[in-house]
């Protein structure tokens, strides 16, 4: 089975709870249509989530965000079961988990579940390691090799030196990279992060994101994260599961929700998010004009290609398509004045480039003073296209005017 028609890792199918001793009532009227209030006011049950679907492929974040009383945190909690469904589907890897008996979802959560809460959720009388192994104690491993896998986690999450303390001697910050390093002990393939990060300090849980993302670089799991921070989801997320009253208003990624919300509601919930922190270099370059090969041009042969395409640079590639360097218009003509036969002894190698991924904030100080154009460069090494000040503007002037309309 080739990558794209790989099964998602987990598959949501019309997930409802509903709180209440008269829940099948309730989901009869929900069902039928009956708004949320309707069905408090008539059965006295609250709808915690309402029929949500959605999926996450193995090794992406994805950010079920929304307001106080959307659902996000039930819904997370539905996925591994510590609340318990009243209808829908939860599968992981293609198993149905609202169909396993205890001891079968106690395996699943010991085996392939990680949760990582809000409040830390340590043990004051234990150790920084003693905290990180407690998953693994559960699982039945032995003290000597759970407290290597403990060890393990703490330096991978920057708490190496630290574990013979107790939480009480830990930073807010440090005692959730303890959480973290408790999950992570456990090898899992999923993370749930149930808002994580929102009982940090502002600069804490900026440092805890960046932990996150480069955490996420060399392990890629697969992550299911809650917030209620738009700049945090913007920030984590490959996807966003944005929520209201329950139900699941839009899924997208970032830039997908922001140029195009699905109603009012999701316009007016992202409406004064700065752009720059969203577009990506990938969605503002265009495609260059032209590029030349190595080996089969000159000087002479450059120029004429610059001339003719009313360009002032152009980017050289060699013959596996890896852009490899550029030729100013000025450095062409002094090679031809020269006799030079050869590119390689007029081109510019130690150019700037950006990945595509880049956020549109981090181009304008590249471009700020750059003599050409900026060029997006695939990690084949590739040239994907590039970044003119006249396109970066469009794009951003554009996004605000599809934001305000």
């Amino acid at each position: 089975m080739s990558e794209r028609e790989k099964e998602p890792k987990i598959r949501v199918n019309h997930l409802t709870k509903i709180f209440g001793s008269h829940s099948q009532e309730a989901l009869k009227m929900l069902h039928d249509g009956a708004s949320k209030d309707e069905i408090l006011e008539k059965t006295g049950c609250g709808v915690g989530v309402s029929q949500a679907s959605f999926t996450v492929d193995e090794g992406e974040i994805v950010v079920v965000m929304g307001l106080s009383g959307s659902g996000k945190s039930t819904l997370v909690r539905c996925i591994n079961r510590l609340i318990e469904p009243t209808a829908g589907e939860i599968f992981i890897d293609d198993q149905d988990i609202t169909s396993l008996s205890s001891d079968e979802l106690r395996h699943v959560r010991l085996s392939k579940l990680g949760m990582v809460f809000q409040n830390f959720a340590l043990f004051p009388h234990r150790t920084v390691c003693q905290n990180a192994e407690y998953g693994l104690e559960i699982r039945g491993m032995a003290p000597a090799a759970r407290r290597e896998k403990a060890m393990i986690a703490l330096e991978q999450v920057g708490l190496s030196g630290w574990e013979d303390y107790y939480p009480a001697n830990l930073s807010g910050g440090m005692q959730q990279r303890v959480g973290l390093a408790r999950a992570l002990a456990l090898d899992p393939d999923i993370l749930l992060m149930d808002e994580a990060f929102s009982a940090l300090d502002p600069l804490i849980r900026s440092d805890m994101q960046d932990e996150l993302i480069s955490l996420q670089s060399r392990m890629r799991k697969t992550i299911v994260f809650i917030s209620h921070d738009l700049d945090e989801a913007l920030k984590l997320g490959d996807r966003l599961v944005l929520m209201k009253d329950g139900a699941i208003v839009q899924i997208g990624t970032a830039e997908e929700i922001l140029t195009n919300p699905a109603n009012d509601y999701v316009a007016r919930f992202v409406e004064n998010v700065d752009l720059t922190k969203v577009l990506t270099a990938e969605s503002v370059m265009v495609k260059p004009k032209a590029t030349v090969l190595l080996s089969a041009h000159g000087p002479k042969s450059a120029l004429r290609f610059m001339q003719k395409q009313q360009l002032s640079q152009i980017f050289v590639h060699d013959k596996d398509q890896k852009v490899i360097g550029l030729v100013s218009a000025d450095a062409a003509s002094e090679g031809v004045q020269r006799h030079e036969t050869e590119l390689h002894h007029i081109m510019q190698t130690d150019f700037v480039s950006v990945a595509p991924d880049t956020p549109a904030a981090d181009l304008i100080p590249i471009m700020a003073n750059l003599p050409y154009p900026l060029p997006v460069v695939g990690s084949d090494g590739k040239l994907k296209g590039v970044v003119i000040r006249g396109s970066l503007l469009a794009a951003l002037a554009e996004r605000g005017r599809n934001n305000n309309a």
